[in-house]
């Protein structure tokens, strides 16, 4: 989605009388390039040594030098430019390592035609260098359009401006800069990858009437009707329930309810080594994100959990629901969740024990880091009776060294199978699809329209 600020002002700011009017003044006394102060140096000089020498002739040189530069500040003083700038940044949330465009315009609003404009944006040096144009004479009314691209590997959110204009008079001995207020901000979300069909052995669909049965035991008089739908089994029409409201009325014999995941991130700062973009701790954030993704667009209610308990502002009880209208609002609400996601100060998974302890149905997906014996013992319990949990275990000891999974690492994987987990280790530089297909068995087609009993 593009966003487009419009920021306005006027270049350089008309000043009033008195105070404001020798404040300006002064600003463009200091404004004077090293170009004019050197002319004014030179005049000044000259001046001295014509008094000294007795030289009318290099005397008149003199003062040409030292007003030059004087005459400059004072009509680039007087000038009044009206000018309006706006940005618009396409897309305005990019994944880390993809480009983002930013559109400058300029407009002159004024009845006189401005002078050279230097345009500069600012930007953090993360996003690349300062982009600097030089905009040559803008009629009245008219406009200009540059545009640059910005690209950045780490995630977070960044402040774009604020725009400055240079205003310099012909000869270069003067130079004006102004700023406009309004930024806009970038948001860099961490890079997702699309995930294979794959069902874990005993989890459901996102949505069906197949999930949860509540069958009709006690004979007609308990069926709950519903208007026929298209595409309703003929051999559940209600006929007395047809005959008593005029219309075609189905046995409700199963009522539906949204499948659960829930996706834990363990961001604890004694967790995981080194950092940059091909870390251990930024492989889980995009691991992450790429599970919120992938069951948000096959309709899972989902939960996104951190070690310190938090989860998404505007969450509900069961999630952010997918396969609706708002699914890509919740994406986005997730991804820029994640794009700001820091490592804790906490050192155990005490908090996000609690809230899972707290009720918690469906499929869990972990993202762990090093973990003690104490931490993977609590980590095990967190998997409730008969539901499916996976972990994926980072050990971010052998991400900086390369090196195979250390025999901790198995040991904690052990412990978490043991508890009835699916647990893989993560070495360095794996691809999550291939894991995630590793979870999944062999299964790997989406189930049938009447199974409803299978995760794609």
């Amino acid at each position: 989605m593009d966003t487009a600020a419009a920021q306005r002002g006027q270049v350089p700011p008309g000043e009033r009388d008195g105070d404001d009017a020798r404040g300006g003044l002064r600003a463009a006394l200091a404004g004077l390039t090293t170009r004019g102060r050197s002319f004014l140096a030179a005049g000044i000089a000259a001046g001295v040594c014509a008094y000294v020498l007795g030289q009318a002739d290099l005397l008149r040189v003199g003062l040409l030098l030292a007003v030059l530069p004087l005459v400059s500040v004072v009509v680039l003083h007087r000038t009044r430019y009206r000018v309006a700038g706006s940005r618009r940044l396409a897309p305005q949330r990019v994944e880390t390592g993809a480009e983002a465009r930013v559109h400058l315009r300029v407009d002159n609003v004024s009845r006189l035609p401005t002078g050279l404009l230097m345009l500069q944006d600012h930007v953090p040096y993360m996003l690349g260098p300062r982009p600097r144009f030089v905009l040559d004479r803008v009629e009245a009314g008219g406009r200009r359009e540059v545009s640059y691209r910005v690209r950045s590997d780490l995630r977070g959110r960044f402040a774009l401006g604020p725009l400055q204009l240079r205003l310099t008079d012909p000869f270069g001995m003067c130079e004006l800069t102004r700023s406009f207020s309004a930024h806009d901000t970038l948001t860099v979300i961490p890079r997702t990858e699309a995930l294979p069909p794959a069902r874990p052995a005993g989890e459901s669909a996102g949505y069906g009437d197949g999930q949860q049965r509540a069958l009709a035991l006690a004979g007609d008089d308990d069926i709950i009707p519903r208007a026929y739908r298209h595409g309703d089994d003929l051999r559940r029409v209600h006929w007395r329930s047809t005959a008593r409201y005029g219309e075609l009325m189905v046995r409700r014999e199963e009522q539906p309810q949204r499948a659960r995941c829930t996706v834990l991130l363990d961001t604890r700062g004694i967790a995981y080594e080194g950092g940059g973009p091909d870390s251990a701790f930024e492989w889980a954030v995009s691991g992450a994100a790429s599970v919120l993704v992938h069951m948000l667009e096959r309709g899972y209610g989902v939960r996104l959990l951190t070690d310190t308990g938090s989860t998404v502002p505007g969450e509900g009880a069961e999630g952010f629901a997918g396969s609706g209208q708002n699914t890509a609002d919740a994406a986005g609400l997730m991804l820029d969740t994640l794009a700001v996601v820091d490592h804790s100060d906490g050192a155990g998974l005490s908090r996000a024990h609690d809230v899972l302890r707290g009720g918690h149905e469906g499929l869990l997906v972990a993202f762990l880091g090093d973990l003690d014996e104490e931490q993977a013992a609590l980590a095990a319990r967190m998997r409730q009776r008969g539901g499916t949990a996976l972990a994926f275990l980072l050990d971010s000891g052998t991400w900086l060294t390369g090196g195979a999974v250390t025999g901790a690492v198995e040991d904690r994987l052990r412990q978490l199978r043991e508890a009835g987990w699916t647990a893989v280790a993560v070495p360095a530089g794996a691809r999550l699809a291939e894991l995630w297909q590793r979870t999944g068995g062999t299964q790997t087609q989406a189930p049938a329209a009447d199974t409803y009993g299978g995760w794609s």
